[in-house]
């Protein structure tokens, strides 16, 4: 898996990069959520946990996908500005907080 960051945008607003990459996988399956934001994360020099992947999309007859993901600038601002469906498929989620016991 090779990937190549084609476009990046900074958005100060909602503390993030928007992060626009080509991946090309000749002969191999379109790869997961998890090993492109681990490449993008490699990339943008930032953590794992503060890329959220929006899309990949592979272009047919040829290996090489398309996709849209965006860079946190810490996880807090991922949890608070993106949607949770996308956070919860990229692996991130909120610290659980303990349920009062009643007596």
């Amino acid at each position: 898996m090779k990937m190549e960051i084609t476009s990046q945008r900074d958005n100060p607003l909602l503390k993030r990069k928007e992060v626009e990459f080509t991946v090309s996988h000749d002969g191999e399956s379109t790869p997961g959520r998890n090993a492109v934001a681990e490449e993008v994360a490699k990339q943008t020099k930032s953590k794992r946990n503060c890329v959220v992947v929006d899309h990949i999309e592979s272009v047919y007859g040829r290996g090489l996908s398309k996709g849209y993901a965006k860079v946190y600038d810490d996880s807090d601002a991922a949890l608070k500005y993106d949607r949770e469906y996308l956070l919860k498929r990229n692996g991130i989620e909120a610290p659980k907080a303990d349920a009062p016991k009643e007596e």
